[in-house]
């Protein structure tokens, strides 16, 4: 991954931390936001999980074909 590339996906999930910090600190009566923020990160959590794996299985195919 470039420099450029981490830098960008950096200040991206900062700003989308930011955001779900200051949604989940603010006073929400019935917690409607809560589960909405709550909901998104395991979203979040769940995809990023399947681009890793994605990502191991390419590495791991990579490197079968230089062996070969």
């Amino acid at each position: 991954m470039k420099k450029e590339t981490k830098i960008i996906a950096g200040l991206l999930a900062g700003a989308a931390l930011g955001a779900a910090i200051a949604l989940i600190l603010s006073a929400d009566k019935d917690g409607d936001i809560k589960e909405k923020v709550s909901d998104w990160f395991c979203d979040l959590l769940d995809s990023s999980k399947e681009k890793l794996v994605d990502a191991a299985g390419h590495v791991k195919d990579t490197i079968a074909k230089v062996r070969a």
